[in-house]
C-alpha cells in the first residue's frame, strides 16, 4: 500500500461501520503516513492500545495547535481546552470540572426529563398532522441545544435564538462562510452574555463560575469555554440521539428491553457509544521532539492523528467487536470521549441525556418505525444522519 492511497480514510463509514480500508490499515500499517493538501505529512494512528499511548502522553504530544502554525500562544488559540496544553489546559479544566460531576448534573436531571417529554409531545402533535416526522430536525437536535441553554444559563427567551446559532454553525449546506459566520455570531453572543453574568450573575454554569473565580476569568476566555461546550456537545450529542435510535429500530429486541428493563438503557448507552464512535478523530497532536512510533519517525512538530473509530474497533478487544453487545467489558472504557487530559469534559452530561431520552422515545412511540431512506453523512469529522423520518 502506497503512502497518501487513503487519506480521507478516517472520515469514511459504510453504514453505521468504519470502511474496510481503515481496518487494513491498521492491520499493516499501525502508524500510517499520509501526504494532505499543501504537501505535509500526517500520520495516522489506529489501534487501540497506540491511540491510548498518544492520547495519554501529553509530555510527547502537544495539542497547541496555535503555537505550531505560528498564530500564537495558549492565549489565542482557536479551538478551547482541546487545542491547550498544560500548564494553561489545567488552570480552565479546573473550574470547569466541579460542575460535571454527577452529583452537579443530577440538579439538570429533571429539566432534562421535562425537555425530553417537551420533544415528544411536539413530535406527537406533529405526526397527527402528517407522517414521516424527521427525528433529527425533531428530537435529535432541539435536546442538545437546550441542554446546553440549560447548564449555561441562557435566559428563556433567547433560547430559541441560540438554539437557531447553534443548528447553524454545523450546518455546512450553506457553505463553510455561513457556518464560519454563525460561530462568529455564537461568540459574540456569548461574549455578551458573560458581561450581563458578571454584573449579575445567574443560576447556570456561567453564573457559578463568575461568583467562584470571576477575578481569575477574563469574558473571551469564559466566552471560548461555554463556546467549547456548545461545540463539544452540540452535534456529537445529536449524532448519538440519532444513530443510536437508528439502531434501535433496527434491532426491536433490543429496543423492547430499553423499553421494558429498567436500566438496561446505561449497558446499551455505553456499547453504542463504542460502536458508533460518533468522533472519528481526536484533535490533532504534534510530536514535541523528533520521535518514532513503529519504526516509523515523526519529525518535531508533525502532526498525528488518533483514529478512534479505528481504536474502538480494534480485534484486540474481542472477536465480535463489529456488533454491539450490550454489557460488554471495554465499553465502560472505551474512547469515544477520547482519552487522558483531554478527555471530553462533558461525557457525562451525554450519557445522562441519551440514558433518559432512549426510554421515554420507546415508551411514548412503542410502534416507531423508519419511514424512508436514511442518508448518512459521507465524509465527517463527527459521524451522523442528514435526516432520519420515522412513522409510527
Amino acid at each position: 500500500m502506497a503512502d497518501n492511497e487513503f487519506p480521507l480514510v478516517q472520515f469514511m463509514r459504510d453504514g453505521f461501520d468504519p470502511v474496510g480500508e481503515l481496518g487494513r490499515i491498521r492491520a499493516e500499517h499501525p502508524v500510517f503516513p499520509m501526504e494532505i493538501p499543501g504537501g505535509q505529512t500526517v500520520y495516522l494512528v489506529t489501534r487501540w492500545e497506540d491511540v491510548r499511548g498518544v492520547l495519554g502522553d501529553h509530555e510527547r504530544f502537544s495539542n497547541d495547535f496555535a503555537g505550531v502554525v505560528g498564530l500564537g500562544s495558549n492565549q489565542e488559540d482557536p479551538g478551547g481546552l482541546g487545542f491547550r496544553d498544560p500548564p494553561e489546559h489545567t488552570r480552565l479544566r479546573k473550574f470547569l470540572t466541579p460542575e460535571f460531576t454527577m452529583r452537579r448534573l443530577r440538579r439538570l436531571e429533571p429539566r432534562i426529563e421535562a425537555m425530553v417529554e417537551e420533544a415528544l409531545d411536539r413530535i406527537e402533535a406533529k405526526g397527527a398532522e402528517s407522517m414521516p416526522v424527521d427525528l433529527v430536525e425533531e428530537f435529535a437536535l432541539p435536546i442538545p441545544s437546550l441542554v446546553v441553554c440549560e447548564l449555561l444559563g441562557v435566559p428563556y427567551d433567547e433560547r430559541a435564538d441560540f438554539v437557531k446559532l447553534s443548528k447553524d454553525r454545523f450546518d455546512f449546506t450553506a457553505g463553510p462562510e455561513a457556518s464560519l459566520q454563525a460561530i462568529n455570531d455564537a461568540m459574540a453572543y456569548l461574549t455578551d452574555l458573560v458581561a450581563k453574568e458578571r454584573r449579575q450573575p445567574g443560576e447556570g454554569l456561567l453564573g457559578q463560575l463568575l461568583r467562584d473565580h470571576g477575578d481569575e476569568l477574563d469574558d473571551r476566555t469564559l466566552a471560548s469555554m461555554a463556546d467549547g461546550l456548545l461545540t463539544g456537545g452540540h452535534d456529537t450529542s445529536t449524532s448519538m440521539l440519532a444513530l443510536g435510535t437508528l439502531w434501535l429500530l433496527r434491532n426491536p429486541e433490543q429496543a423492547a428491553k430499553v423499553r421494558e428493563v429498567d436500566g438496561y438503557v446505561n449497558d446499551v448507552v455505553e456499547e453504542l457509544l463504542r460502536y458508533m464512535t460518533v468522533v472519528q478523530v481526536a484533535f490533532p497532536r504534534f510530536a514535541r521532539d523528533d520521535m518514532e512510533l513503529h519504526g516509523v519517525p515523526i519529525k518535531k512538530g508533525e502532526m498525528v492523528l488518533c483514529s478512534l473509530t479505528g481504536a474502538n474497533r480494534d480485534p484486540s478487544l474481542g472477536d465480535d467487536i463489529d456488533v454491539v453487545r450490550p454489557g460488554r467489558d471495554v465499553a465502560g472504557s472505551h474512547m469515544a470521549f477520547g482519552h487522558g487530559i483531554h478527555r471530553c469534559i462533558g461525557a457525562p452530561l451525554a450519557q445522562m441525556e441519551m440514558r433518559i431520552a432512549f426510554p421515554a422515545l420507546l415508551r411514548r412511540f412503542p410502534g416507531l418505525r423508519v419511514a424512508g431512506e436514511v442518508p448518512f453523512r459521507e465524509l465527517a469529522i463527527v459521524y451522523g444522519v442528514k435526516e432520519l423520518p420515522v412513522a409510527w
